[in-house]
């Protein structure tokens, strides 16, 4: 790695030389260390592109599309403020959410009138995105376990209009026996050790990083995903996300899940058109993962979007 990204950890640093295809590796450190752009979604709740990209020319800012999602688009670093400051952005017409962050809910991709399950919901951005994506029609549960982002998820679900969404105070490693296969889609956005969130500019997004908390984050995750699986009827389709690269949070706690749960959860390929994109790991420091986790998708972080990790299941039998 380059000097100027010698602040981060040391053995962060030796781990992602591992992970990192060393062609990439030069787009990964600038990641961490670049301005990025700023993304944000369209609440089709309260108004459609059009009048959004409209609006925001008329302010003199002048939006990027991007080719995967019609009601996403994003500004250059130097705009940002600009954007803040619009009306779109004061009238909660957009919400601002980096790329990556939106991948989860259109790898789920819920029906309108289903019943889905926001197992880790705060701050809501994906919470937004579902009932946007279910066109505020059918059952959002958004759950969270952590007062203080419990009370920003309400706020935000709010403020942008969502007329789908349940909030829920509470833990939700419990949701599976309180609900038992009730739900038709399942979004586990697990806390993480937010690896791919890096950024030299904020020193805070890895001044807590360590093995330590990766063993942490993991057992947790696998008690969320065990909760998910109980919760999600047959037939119903769970994804799994998180903003790291560990392996032992992504593949790891994936592969524990696959043995416990055998047959009944199959993993099912994921389509994106994505040049940062890597399959899921056959195998790290000597321990070999579940061979259909290839079809697990890694994004490596760029100056446009933030490292990321998705896994869709879906529930073959009780």
């Amino acid at each position: 790695m380059k000097e100027t990204t010698a602040a981060l950890p040391g053995e962060f640093i030796a781990r992602l030389q591992q992970l990192v295809p060393p062609a990439w590796l030069p787009t990964v450190e600038a990641a961490f260390r670049e301005p990025r752009i700023t993304a944000f979604r369209v609440n089709t709740l309260k108004v459609d592109r059009d009048t959004v990209q409209a609006a925001l020319r008329a302010e003199g800012i002048q939006p990027r599309s991007v080719a995967w999602y019609a009601d996403a688009f994003w500004v250059p670093p130097e705009d940002r403020a600009l954007l803040l400051q619009s009306r779109p952005y004061r009238q909660q017409w957009i919400y601002v959410q980096d790329l990556s962050s939106m991948l989860p809910p259109l790898v789920l991709a819920p029906k309108p009138g289903s019943r889905v399950l926001d197992l880790c919901a705060a701050p809501g951005s994906k919470t937004v995105q579902l009932a946007c994506l279910m066109q505020g029609q059918g059952e959002i549960a958004a759950v969270e376990v952590v007062r203080t982002r419990f009370y920003r998820l309400r706020a935000n679900v709010q403020a942008q209009g969502a007329p789908n969404v349940r909030l829920f105070l509470q833990d939700g490693t419990r949701v599976g026996r309180y609900r038992p296969e009730y739900f038709d889609y399942v979004l586990v956005d697990a806390p993480c050790s937010s690896e791919g969130r890096f950024h030299l500019s904020n020193p805070e997004t890895f001044a807590y990083w360590s093995l330590r908390k990766i063993r942490e984050m993991a057992r947790k995750q696998y008690r969320l995903l065990v909760s998910a699986v109980q919760s999600l009827r047959p037939g119903g389709v769970l994804v799994y996300a998180t903003c790291t690269m560990a392996p032992e949070e992504n593949e790891a706690v994936l592969t524990r899940l696959l043995h416990t749960f055998g047959d009944i959860l199959a993993v099912e390929p994921i389509p994106l058109s994505l040049p940062n994109q890597l399959p899921g790991l056959a195998r790290w420091n000597g321990r070999s993962f579940h061979p259909d986790l290839r079809h697990a998708r890694r994004i490596l972080p760029t100056t446009e979007m933030e490292g990321f990790f998705l896994c869709r299941l879906r529930k073959r039998a009780s």
